[in-house]
């Protein structure tokens, strides 16, 4: 009689995923409490389920290994990339304490689905399988269609999560077939079997190889937001809710990140000639589109939106390059996105709850003298998005654009500083209307404002104040990184050597 052997399970490395899982059902069950004390225990929970697997994942740190019969890699990119998830995911549910309640759902709800995207996010940062890889995607998309379209109160949040779950369901369905052709030329659904396939039988240049790596892009920029699969993106940001948005510019491109850099940094890097090309071409495409298409944007969101588009064709570059300094370059930039964003989004959420513009620019005309903490903080965003030097942003691009140089595309590196300058268009407007439009009044009875406040001296309600300190830590690091960056440096270089290129 045969025995079945059964794999062998390294608890360890799995612990943060473990941690995930068992964290979303323990938040869910928050929700069968009463309705006050269920939504403080819902996130409560859910900030300690995200802090442990934080924890575990430092832990882990430095201790690179196969797990689930090589389906997944516990390594120090996928580590990395594990800290931008966690902590996105806790802003979000710090910006979410305050929104207004909808009668059909809790922030029970809203905490576990959010616990769950992070889960498929952890998954596809470390996914090493053609079916993990796929798995992740779902796992991270379905919980975000759902949290897109939770303010029921607007139809532009429904309108929102059915153009996501439309849309992404095309990216998902093209992404399998791309994931078939590959797997129908290599015969293997393992990355590292795959690579090795290419290499011994010669056929990098096979029609169904090509078109399977075609498709599996093509699916996979849907996700990064890349062009010209970004045409949900503006509409989706804008109509969800901010916090949820906040989380899914951060958290869900640097996941796309992440299996973008594994699948064609490892998994296709003996065709490397045939995708190098096409890639490089598609981030200049994507930086142009991204800056342009923000230019005469009046809602903050479809604006950073389109920011987004154009910083995904600047982390693209270290795609392209497929060497150590360009996966050191795209994790360190991921990080410091992360910082600029969430500086940018907390400041758009604090000023829908003080005004009746909600994200338009004129939201934050004149802030300067009512509001200056909030000023300098989407300030130094804005100018950290731009890369302007004295910021966290600068580097990024710095590195980015020293990656393709040594990676022999001079051109590429020319076309993110191109696109830095002409980013300024649209940074500096925000900035102007900052520090020289006409103030805006607040609105004290609006959700989240202060009823007792006077009009005439505004001051900030609590749900301001939270999200105040959220954009000046957020802004704070924007500031710090950029003159003392060493630390992400070193987390950077240690995920750059994860993939063991040249």
């Amino acid at each position: 009689m045969n025995e079945l052997n059964a794999p062998t399970i390294d608890y360890a490395g799995l612990s943060p995923l473990i941690a995930l899982t068992a964290g979303t059902c323990l938040t869910l069950l928050m929700g069968l409490f009463p309705r006050n004390v269920g939504r403080v225990l819902s996130v409560t929970t859910a900030l300690l389920t995200l802090a442990t697997a934080f924890g575990l994942s430092v832990w882990q740190f430095g201790d690179p290994k196969s797990l689930v019969e090589g389906a997944l890699r516990s390594d120090d990119l996928a580590l990395s990339l594990n800290f931008v998830f966690f902590t996105a995911a806790a802003v979000a549910l710090v910006l979410s304490l305050r929104e207004r309640p909808v009668p059909t759902t809790s922030l029970a709800d809203y905490s576990a689905l959010l616990l769950a995207s992070v889960t498929g996010m952890v998954v596809l940062a470390a996914a090493t399988n053609l079916v993990t890889l796929f798995l992740g995607i779902e796992l991270l998309s379905i919980p975000l269609y759902v949290m897109c379209a939770l303010d029921l109160h607007r139809r532009t949040s429904l309108e929102s999560g059915l153009k996501y779950l439309v849309i992404g369901s095309v990216g998902s369905a093209t992404l399998l077939y791309g994931l078939a052709f590959i797997y129908g030329a290599t015969g293997s659904t393992d990355f590292g079997r795959i690579a090795v396939s290419m290499s011994e039988s010669g056929i990098t240049g096979d029609p169904l190889l090509l078109t399977g790596i075609a498709l599996a892009l093509t699916g996979l920029a849907f996700k990064a937001s890349v062009a010209p699969f970004h045409q949900w993106t503006p509409d989706v940001y804008e109509g969800a809710p901010t916090s949820v948005t906040t989380f899914m510019a951060v958290a869900t491109k640097a996941a796309a990140f992440a299996i973008l850099l594994r699948f064609f940094d490892v998994a296709l890097y003996p065709a490397r000639d045939d995708w190098e090309i096409a890639l490089a071409a598609l981030a200049v495409v994507t930086i142009v589109v991204g800056n342009v298409g923000a230019i005469g944007q009046d809602s903050l969101k479809r604006m950073l939106a389109y920011s987004g588009v154009a910083q995904a064709g600047y982390m693209l570059a270290g795609v392209v390059v497929a060497s150590e300094l360009g996966v050191k370059a795209t994790v360190f930039y991921l990080f410091v996105y992360l910082f600029m964003n969430v500086a940018a989004f907390a400041v758009v959420i604090a000023r829908e709850r003080e005004t009746t513009f909600g994200d338009r620019i004129e939201a934050v005309a004149g802030i300067g003298a009512s509001r200056p903490v909030l000023a300098w903080t989407l300030t130094i965003s804005m100018l950290g998005l731009a890369g302007l030097p004295g910021t966290a942003g600068f580097l990024g691009k710095f590195f980015l654009i020293e990656a393709s140089v040594d990676g022999g595309f001079t051109w590429l590196g020319i076309a993110i500083a191109v696109g830095s300058m002409l980013s300024l268009v649209y940074y500096l407007r925000v900035i102007a209307a900052v520090w020289m439009g006409p103030a805006t009044a607040p609105v004290p009875a609006l959700a989240g404002g202060a009823p007792e406040a006077d009009p005439a001296v505004p001051r900030p309600s609590r749900a301001a104040v939270e999200t105040t300190a959220v954009a000046c830590v957020a802004a704070a690091a924007t500031v710090f990184f950029g003159i003392i960056p060493s630390p992400l440096l070193d987390v950077a270089a240690d995920a750059g050597r994860a993939l063991g290129l040249g």
